[in-house]
């Protein structure tokens, strides 16, 4: 507050010196001063007074959706099984055994109309099962009361989109999608939907930013962020510009409390108009696929390469004889562009890749082991997510928590550097680990808990495989790696780790 009295201060002692020196009276020069700095700061009209009038044209097309779900639950097995007892507390036809039982479930969101035959647009999850089990019936309720029976016609769980068939056919109210890559941050919006079941509700906002990643991973973190209320039930309804169309699907918030916090994020209408397309006339979707698995560079990952930050994607692993493993591309890569397109936080190497038609070949371009180089890849198609689960389901029964022995001497310079216990990875300790025993690298004995090695998660049993590229098959190839990094300027050593019944990783730990 000091500070900005002494501003207006200076501003007003500056508007008296000028007038001593032209002969003008202050309040001319003030006003004068008031005029430039309005005519420069104040937008352009446009800002409404209302938004009764465009509510009024578009909440027809909003629509409330229910469902009605049969969902299969397991019972826990009953304790008097097979005692005189049993009848009194469930019996094997009750699930009192362990067998599945289920239950009614219900759940409520919002959707809009987009032809006058009666198509609906809604978010994927407010029409799916909550577990194993079947929606039994979808109604529809329009804004005046009316309900309608409604079927799925296509969804798709990647994009979180589905799109219903009212059954009756009518001339209902519609509207249509606009382009959300016009939308720009400060950009005023509107939001309808269903907030917690309370019907149609409006409220308003502006764009807080496009193109927004969450961080939750995916080909579809992409989202435009609003400050218009968003809450439980509006998923699935509109996000209208000031032309009545729609450039967002409200999908999600961020909320420590579960209501809202200003935060929203509604999926663009450039993602969701060219699925809600295909669902609706029941084509397939395929989206490429190159078969990585890719984690973001951060700034450790960036320091440890000497890279720049915020550019391109790190490939943690690659699946056998996919698209990236025939194309070339290893464990280690760090993936900058996608036929020509940079990899970046706003434009990620899922979404690239997604948005190209299997069985194209594209060049990528990638930094390996300290210089560039380019590959070509032809782009496969995506699995199911019932297929991808499987891919991803490794052999997790082993304790990190293994009584790791051996003869061979840790490292003070790994100690002090990584905050690191190193041990020699013997036969012995190889089969304790359950790893092959051929495998060449160093066993962690310990990790310093006030270490950044601890905090990215490295803990005792973890074999260290390579530093910055290089195998380690001795405490003197890892001292050499710190030594060399150290000598570089480098804050931080890339380290590849392998874990029991998981792939291996890279780690970039920060040294001290």
């Amino acid at each position: 507050m000091r500070y900005a009295y002494g501003l207006s201060t200076a501003l007003l002692i500056g508007g008296a010196t000028v007038s001593l020196i032209t002969g003008q009276p202050a309040g001319a020069q003030v006003a004068q001063n008031n005029d430039a700095r309005i005519s420069s700061v104040v937008p352009r009209a446009g800002a409404p007074t209302s938004f009764a009038d465009l509510t009024a044209q578009l909440q027809p097309s909003v629509v409330n959706i229910s469902t009605r779900q049969r969902i299969e639950v397991q019972q826990s097995r009953n304790p008097f099984a097979g005692t005189p007892f049993e009848g009194l507390f469930g019996s094997r036809r009750s699930g009192g055994n362990g067998e599945p039982q289920t239950r009614e479930a219900q759940s409520l969101g919002s959707g809009f109309i987009v032809s006058a035959d009666g198509y609906v647009v809604t978010n994927n999850h407010v029409v799916s099962p909550n577990g194993r089990g079947t929606v039994e019936e979808i109604t529809v309720t329009m804004p005046d009361g009316t309900e309608y029976e409604a079927e799925l016609v296509g969804a798709d769980a990647q994009s979180d989109l589905a799109v219903l068939k009212i059954s009756r056919s009518s001339d209902f109210p519609f509207v249509e999608f606009g382009d959300s890559r016009q939308a720009r941050p400060g950009d005023w919006v509107v939001a309808i939907g269903n907030p917690f079941g309370l019907g149609g509700t409006v409220t308003s906002g502006i764009v807080s930013a496009i193109q927004r990643n969450t961080g939750q991973g995916g080909a579809y973190d992409r989202y435009i962020q609003t400050d218009a209320s968003i809450n439980r039930g509006n998923s699935g309804g509109p996000l209208f510009d000031m032309q009545g169309n729609v450039i967002g699907i409200n999908n999600a918030i961020f909320s420590p409390s579960g209501g809202s916090v200003g935060i929203g994020f509604a999926i663009p209408a450039e993602t969701a108009a060219p699925i809600v397309e295909q669902l609706r006339s029941g084509q397939a979707i395929e989206r490429g696929y190159l078969g990585v698995q890719i984690n973001p560079v951060t700034d450790d990952v960036a320091d440890s390469l000497g890279i720049d930050r915020n550019r391109g994607e790190f490939v943690q692993s690659v699946v056998p004889d996919g698209a990236a493993d025939e194309g070339g591309i290893q464990a280690g890569d760090i993936v900058t562009k996608v036929d020509g397109k940079d990899v970046t936080p706003e434009q990620t190497l899922s979404f690239l890749v997604a948005n190209i038609s299997p069985g194209t070949r594209v060049p990528i371009e990638l930094y390996r082991d300290g210089s560039r180089r380019t590959v070509r890849v032809t782009v496969g198609k995506r699995p199911t997510e019932d297929e991808l689960r499987q891919q991803q389901q490794f052999n997790a029964d082993g304790d990190t928590e293994d009584d790791v022995t051996s003869d061979g001497t840790d490292s003070e310079m790994v100690a002090e550097a990584l905050g690191l216990q190193v041990l020699d990875l013997t036969p012995q300790i190889a089969r304790q680990l359950g790893i092959s025993v051929d495998t060449k690298g160093m066993v962690i004995g310990a990790v310093d808990p006030n270490s950044d090695a601890a905090r990215k998660g490295l803990q005792r049993g973890d074999v260290i495989l390579s530093a910055n590229y290089k195998g380690v098959a001795s405490t003197a190839d890892l001292e050499t790696a710190v030594k060399q990094a150290k000598e570089a300027r480098r804050d931080a050593v890339l380290l590849r780790i392998q874990r029991r019944g998981r792939p291996a990783e890279y780690v970039a730990v920060r040294m001290r």
